[in-house]
């Protein structure tokens, strides 16, 4: 791992987002809490934070970050899900590989959850796709009142 016993405490944040497509119909299944697992989004939020949690037991060279805050919202679209992870905390290093499995995670967990709706007659998944997966916005700052809102 890199050194980082030099660098200051600061506040950090980042956010990190991302897409699943689905099928209109599979989307009006989560819409109407019908999904035979249950309440899709809220276990996505849930498997997302735990993800934040776990970060450096998944990517090797992750310090320990001791986390302070974690929000997982999302934007159902006709076409699919939009989710955003915004992590903070105050270290010396910042949280933007937290953000990222967060959000992962929380999309992985949803098309887990659809994935009987979406599969075809073969078993596959013609147009199941999780795309545009970044980082928005990594701030560190001095004073925690200055990060910036999700």
């Amino acid at each position: 791992m890199i050194d980082i016993s030099g660098k200051e405490v600061l506040s950090r944040m980042a956010v990190a987002s991302g897409f699943i497509r689905l099928d209109p119909s599979t989307v009006n299944e989560i819409r109407n809490h019908t999904v035979k697992k249950g309440d899709v989004l809220e276990v996505a939020r849930t498997a997302g934070i735990l993800a934040v949690k776990k970060t450096p037991e998944l990517i090797p060279y992750c310090h320990h970050v001791p986390v302070e805050s974690v929000n997982i919202d999302f934007s159902v679209k006709d076409e699919g899900i939009e989710a955003r992870c915004r992590v903070m905390a105050h270290y010396r290093t910042g949280v933007e590989m937290e953000a990222l499995s967060g959000v992962s995670v929380a999309l992985l967990s949803i098309w887990d959850m659809v994935k009987y709706l979406e599969k075809d007659g073969t078993g596959n998944y013609p147009s199941t796709r999780i795309t545009n997966i970044l980082v928005e916005i990594k701030e560190k700052r001095n004073d925690k009142s200055q990060v910036s809102p999700l």
